[in-house]
């Protein structure tokens, strides 16, 4: 009688403090060995050094530039919970609006002065002017942005909590996608006309 009583106080404290447990047990894995090896390939310096970022500081783009280092291009990044771009920002130009569903970004400016800014779940806005030598983090999974409002270029280098952190473009994804135009314009209170136009827009080159 004693026991079942004492059961019937302590089992409902004790399902909370498991699941609590399962959770803290439940983190990304880390790999059961140094580093993912290639198949049917032998392992040296080589495999473990990119080189794909050579002389593109030195390029001046006409818009916006993206130089991603990610799983895809860099292999030895498999299991290692992390990847970088390498952003250029020629004066006046912008980052769109974008999610990264699989990671953070921690951004780090190189050089020139970038308004950066993330929207949290609350629909909370969050923005700050950088100069170089600043750093900015945009959590997981929020939309934010990056736009150089100056006439000099901006260079920005971001790290991903994640080999393959993944870019969801807003824009593109909601203006360049099958979706009524009807719908869009119903779903930003505007007219097709102007959904018309941004499309248009985000198809030219």
């Amino acid at each position: 009688m004693t026991l079942n009583f004492l059961g019937l106080i302590f089992f409902p404290l004790l399902v909370p403090a498991l699941l609590i447990i399962n959770n803290a047990l439940a983190s990304d894995p880390d790999i059961i060995y140094d580093y993912v090896s290639p198949q049917n390939s032998s392992v040296n310096g080589s495999f473990f050094t990119y080189t794909g970022l050579r002389g593109v500081l030195h390029q001046i783009p006409q818009s916006f530039k993206a130089t991603k280092v990610t799983l895809v291009e860099f292999p030895a990044l498999n299991g290692q919970s992390i990847s970088y771009a390498l952003f250029q920002y020629p004066a006046g130009s912008i980052n769109p609006p974008h999610i990264h569903p699989r990671a953070a970004e921690f951004l780090f400016l190189v050089s020139g002065s970038l308004q950066v800014g993330f929207v949290d779940t609350t629909r909370t806005l969050y923005t700050q002017n950088l100069q170089s030598g600043d750093m900015f983090i945009f959590p997981k999974g929020l939309i934010h942005y990056q736009y150089n409002p100056q006439s000099v270029p901006a260079t920005a280098i971001s790290a991903f909590g994640g080999a393959n952190a993944g870019t969801v473009s807003i824009p593109h994804s909601i203006f360049s996608t099958g979706i009524d135009d009807v719908i869009l314009a119903k779903a930003f209170k505007t007219d097709t006309y102007t959904v018309k136009k941004i499309r248009s827009g985000l198809n030219k080159p």
